[in-house]
């Protein structure tokens, strides 16, 4: 919107402008008399025109606001694309969206009506001007002041002048809403932040942190303080723990550290002196951080790991991802480091995230480092390693580790206990021990301890029944020979992340085709005029607007070339040496006149109110038909790189609009100009045909001069909007992880990577100015060339008696205001060839048929409660957007109903790949997925998703209240079932806390929210839902111990006795002990399957005895085993 008002609009402005002022000049030398009253009337048309401009400006903000509210719920959704199918939210989501335009479209009718007002008011006053323009010039004349022609001069120069004014209205129309535009961008660009940048650089850094008395409430929840009167001291090269339940302020200690915000009072001191008087990006330079969640961008391994320390070389760069254990896994993949990772990285699964993320943190050599959760995303196997890399990484180092699991912070030299937003506990772990259950910590090692011991308490007795009462399986698991190699690690594993979606290209010609962003190809005539009538049957219900907007247009056309026929009539008036009957003549042209003025101020409000509702209606109703269109597309259609939710966001706002200038604000030109021409070719043909065939017979080299303009602009402006749309995913990207960014010092590395992709569509838009500039140069010769030639011929008729003065001007005038008019027309070719690309791509993505039909209306019924069996036959899959990277091979697994089933194996070995199987977001490649003995492929797809409920890995919460986040589980869902399904996932109690309630914002994804906060609403937007199957996907992996023994407990209450079957994806020991079966998964294959007795029992040396084994290794608890527990570590399982 800046960018055209600075560029073509700008342009347009002092073209215009400077008509006007040339005008005005001529007018004041030939007759100073008559542009001084002309002048007078200046101001009232700029009031008017200031009115307007002032009132469009307000409804534009008005509108800018509600159409971004609008984007951003489909924005929202697109980017949670699994978490919108999975719940079956997509008509929830098309309607908020609907609400959302239905906004604008109210604002968008009354910015009609003020344009049409504006634009009559000023030609009401431009006409009234002329006709006192009219009078006083005979006035003058009668008096011999001036003569006729100077007098007529003035009146042309004027005219041309008020037209260049008049003409100028649109531009000023978008420094309107430029202006709105570019008030939100300076703000931002202007706004000081609140952390001060500059201060003082340390010699040498010990690593010594204090926090003094420290108060602290966030900006957006000013009333809910966070930290009390903390204190906490962190001797250098020390590692401190800090412990407590979900949101006592474990994060936000870290957020402080880096300087995310600023304490409301009290001091944080390294070294002794605040960090207020530190350079902040000297400090953030000795700070390395690895985060809960991790945040990737859309770029290769390698970028990612290069926002650690921008310098480092290759070699640095691979030893810190072995150390993090994940340079095994990166070599494997296709294009190594140089793999793309996706959208905020869904193209490798979490712990593979995580470990890239550690990585990171390490290549920085950082002297404080943080964690949080560093390993929460980890299997057993990668832990361990990982583990001993951080013991190695953190010696010398201050560490601040921060966990729900108390297993990984073990070692620490000092705990710190949080609690209400201060420390209630602090010292070495055995001396926190050794206090007993009075104290804080000791509580929640019991907890733990207990949890473990309910887990061998279990699996005890379930080793006392039959094995195959247990076992899901009775026979050995069959499995067909492969020639594919093992590697776990180089497979996409979508870990059904709910924060990310998946950018990768699908090698399918179709699909190819078919992607929005992709390089359009050429647009044919006919397809060009196909697309134009669909488009004109999609708004038939606003074809009564539309006439009664066009014949506003044709009498506003009209009245150009009535104009022009008064003021050249006027002229011959002006030398009758009647007095008498010039009066008469003038009368009667200044009675028209005024006429005129009152017809211009009804049809121009008539003209745009009625076009703009059938601009408004229309570009509603595309919109919803390509965001509808659009959620019913299968997961490996989002997982094309060209359909990132940022890429098709911009196509939901700027394809609609680009359709909307084509179609409607710009038929309307037309019809206009179309009415002028009409008026224009009848009173020329009428009055001197042989002029007339004259002028109208260069015509064609105006209109061919424009035609070539069109060429080369559609040649050279293809795909400027793709172009912009990856600088702008770049940026949405920075903002998303802005604290990321921030704490790798990365704002150059961004801006610049920014700048970069904006380079290539500032190139093209060069050589389009270039191009466009020629072709108009070229347009506007030919055009005066032929004014040249009309004047020539009109003579040699006057001077050999073919026709008479009086009705030669009156033809000369009325064409070439005519001609004015087609030229006008004619540079409407950008906008149509804008708006040929966005009916192309509106109907490409209307029209795309989804490979999973989701509302296929001969697909069986669900039964409304399933018995919940779910099995997976000999399963062949790979992802479309990798299919040379096989995932599964003749994969055999159930889930018998009503009982619970584990999936457990290394990262990346395939186990949310089930799940997303099982919801049917992709399709297996060979083989069948059963429910319940059906294949679910012959079941409707959104009957199928309404019986299966999802707990993912990474929570993802929508920017609304909590209630209606939980609600979002299930539609119609009463005030009672969120409250008890909040009660059920241990969330009732904070929520309850919290200032607002139920009724709390979270943020956009929730950020409001800790991420305990946040999975706990994720699970009673699940348990709402009262679904046959329950897929858990490491659903407690982010809850502190007690919350996580609730959940748990709440989880297990739900599932084998409320007949539910239950699916969970973990890595811990403790989330399984109550899972009748337990699958391993390894190399695309299940390679042991049964309860964890049976497994102990019949495969001492199998994967998942080594997984126990290491677990053994890095046992859960920093407490001393309780007996069962000892007993089962020292060999007591047999």
């Amino acid at each position: 919107m800046v960018q055209d008002a600075i560029s073509e609009k700008l342009g347009n402005l002092i073209h215009y402008m400077a008509t006007f002022v040339a005008g005005f000049v001529v007018g004041f030398t030939a007759a100073w008399q008559l542009a001084l009253v002309t002048l007078a009337v200046v101001p009232l048309i700029a009031v008017i025109g200031g009115l307007t401009a002032a009132t469009m400006g307000k409804l534009s903000s008005k509108s800018q606001d509600a159409l971004s509210s609008a984007s951003n719920i489909a924005e929202q959704a697109l980017s949670q694309i699994r978490v919108v199918q999975s719940f079956v939210g997509e008509e929830r989501v098309a309607q908020a969206y609907s609400a959302a335009l239905a906004v604008a479209q109210s604002i968008g009718y009354r910015n009609g009506f003020a344009k049409g007002l504006g634009l009559g008011g000023t030609y009401f006053t431009v006409f009234c001007c002329y006709a006192l323009l009219l009078w006083y010039g005979g006035h003058l004349v009668r008096g011999h002041h001036t003569n006729g022609g100077l007098a007529i001069a003035t009146m042309f120069s004027v005219m041309i002048g008020g037209l260049g004014l008049g003409q100028s209205a649109p531009s000023m129309a978008a420094f309107a809403k430029a202006r709105v535009a570019a008030a939100k961008i300076f703000r931002i660009i202007d706004h000081t932040p609140g952390i001060t940048k500059e201060g003082v650089e340390l010699e040498s850094v010990t690593g010594r942190l204090e926090l003094r008395n420290v108060e602290f409430a966030y900006p957006s929840r000013p009333d809910t303080p966070i930290l009390r009167r903390f204190s906490l001291s962190v001797p250098a090269g020390k590692t401190i723990a800090l412990v407590g339940s979900s949101g006592s302020g474990k994060s936000t200690v870290v957020s402080l550290i880096e300087r995310f915000y600023d304490p409301s009072s009290g001091q944080i001191m390294l070294d002794g002196v605040e960090l207020k008087d530190l350079k902040l990006r000297w400090l953030r330079s000795q700070i390395g951080l690895v985060s809960q969640e991790p945040a990737l961008f859309a770029t290769s391994i390698r970028e990612n790991l290069l926002l650690g320390r921008e310098e480092a070389s290759q070699v640095e760069m691979e030893e810190a991802a072995r150390v993090a254990n994940a340079h095994s896994f990166i070599i494997k993949l296709p294009d190594g480091y140089d793999t793309q990772v996706g959208e905020r990285g869904l193209q490798l699964s979490g712990g593979q995230k995580q470990r890239i993320a550690i990585a990171r943190a390490m290549l920085k050599n950082p002297a404080i480092l943080l964690l949080d959760e560093a390993t929460s995303a980890l299997d057993s196997e990668s832990e361990k390693l990982v583990q001993e890399a951080l013991d190695r990484f953190m010696i010398g180092r201050t560490t601040l580790v921060i966990a729900h699991r108390l297993s990984t912070i073990r070692k620490a030299d000092l705990v710190a206990v949080l609690q209400a937003g201060a420390v209630s506990e602090m010292g070495a772990h055995d001396d926190l021990m050794a206090r007993g259950d009075s104290g804080a910590y000791a509580k929640l090692i019991r907890m733990q301890e207990q949890a473990h011991e309910a887990a061998i308490v279990s699996a005890r007795r379930s080793s006392a029944r039959p094995s195959s009462a247990r076992n899901s399986v009775s026979s050995p698991i069959m499995m067909r020979n492969s020639s594919y190699g093992r590697s776990p690690y180089s497979r996409r594993l979508s870990d059904f992340s709910t924060a990310d979606f998946s950018l990768s290209v699908i090698h399918d010609p179709a699909a190819h085709r078919m992607g929005m962003g992709m390089g359009m190809e050429k647009l044919a005539f006919r397809a060009q005029a196909s697309s134009f009538w669909r488009l004109a049957k999609m708004n038939s219900p606003e074809w009564g607007y539309a006439l009664a907007g066009s014949v506003g247009s044709m009498v506003c056309g009209s009245f150009s070339a009535i104009f022009a026929y008064i003021l050249s009539a006027v002229l011959s008036i002006y030398y009758t040496p009647d007095p008498r009957h010039m009066d008469r003549e003038i009368a009667k042209y200044w009675y028209l006149l005024i006429g005129m003025s009152s017809a211009a101020l009804l049809f121009n409000t008539v003209q745009h109110l009625f076009w703009d509702t059938v601009g408004e209606n229309l570009t509603k109703r595309v919109r919803e038909k390509m965001l509808t269109a659009v959620l019913r597309n299968e997961m490996a259609w989002f997982d094309m790189e060209a359909n990132a939710s940022a890429h098709i966001a911009a196509r939901l706002a700027l394809d609609a609009q680009n359709v909307r200038s084509a179609i409607g604000d710009r038929i309307s030109i037309i019809v206009q100009n179309s009415a002028l021409m009409l008026v224009a070719c009848t009173a020329g043909f009428v009055l001197q045909w042989r002029l007339a065939l004259v002028l109208l017979a260069v015509f064609p080299l105006v209109v061919g001069a424009t035609v070539l303009q069109k060429m080369f602009m559609k040649g050279f402006s293809g795909d400027l909007e793709g172009a912009h749309a990856k600088a702008t995913q770049i940026a949405g990207e920075a903002v998303a992880n802005v604290r990321t960014v921030a704490a790798f010092n990365s704002e150059d590395k961004i801006t610049r990577l920014f700048e970069a992709n904006l380079q290539r569509p500032l190139r093209r838009c060069f050589w389009k100015g270039q191009i466009a500039g020629i072709g108009y140069g070229v347009a506007q010769f030919l055009l005066y060339a032929s004014y040249a030639l009309g004047l020539w011929y009109a003579a040699w008729l006057v001077k050999h008696g073919i026709s008479d003065f009086s009705k030669t001007i009156r033809v000369f005038m009325v064409l070439m205001v005519s001609a004015n008019g087609a030229a006008e027309t004619l540079t409407l070719a950008p906008d149509f060839i804008k708006g040929g690309r966005a009916m192309q791509s509106v109907f490409e993505t209307i029209d795309r048929k989804t490979e999973i039909e989701p509302d296929d209306v001969d697909a069986a019924a669900v039964p409304e409660r399933p018995r919940g069996d779910v099995e997976l036959k000999h399963v062949d899959f790979s992802y479309p957007s990798r299919p040379d990277v096989q995932v599964f091979r003749d994969l055999s697994l159930r889930a018998r109903a009503g009982r619970t089933l584990a999936l457990v194996g290394p990262s990346g070995c395939g186990k949310s790949s089930v799940l997303a199987l099982i919801q049917r977001f992709y399709e297996a490649s060979s083989g069948r997925v059963l429910l319940d003995g059906k294949d679910i492929r012959k079941y409707n797809l959104k009957a199928l998703r309404r019986v299966v409920a999802m707990v993912p890995q990474e929570p993802f919460l929508f920017a609304g209240t909590i209630h209606d986040n939980i609600a979002y589980g299930r539609e119609g869902a009463t005030e009672a079932e969120v409250v008890e399904a909040a009660t059920q996932a241990n969330a009732h109690k904070f929520v309850s806390a919290l200032p607002e309630g139920y009724k709390t914002c979270v943020g956009e994804r929730g950020v409001q929210l800790s991420g305990g906060q946040r999975q706990r609403i994720a699970i009673a937007r699940a348990l709402v839902k009262q679904a046959a199957i329950m897929l858990l996907d490491e659903a407690t992996s982010a809850l502190d111990a007690e919350s996580e023994r609730c959940v748990q407990e709440a989880l297990d209450r739900a599932g084998p006795g409320s007949g539910r079957t239950t699916i969970v994806v973990a890595h811990r020991l403790a989330t399984v002990r109550n899972a009748h079966t337990i699958a391993v998964i390894d190399d695309g294959k299940v390679v042991e399957q049964g309860s964890h007795s049976h497994l102990l029992n019949h495969h001492p040396d199998g994967c998942y005895a080594r997984m126990l084994q290491l677990q053994r290794l890095t046992p859960h608890t920093l407490a001393v085993p309780g007996p069962w527990l000892a007993d089962w570590l020292e060999g007591g399982h047999n």
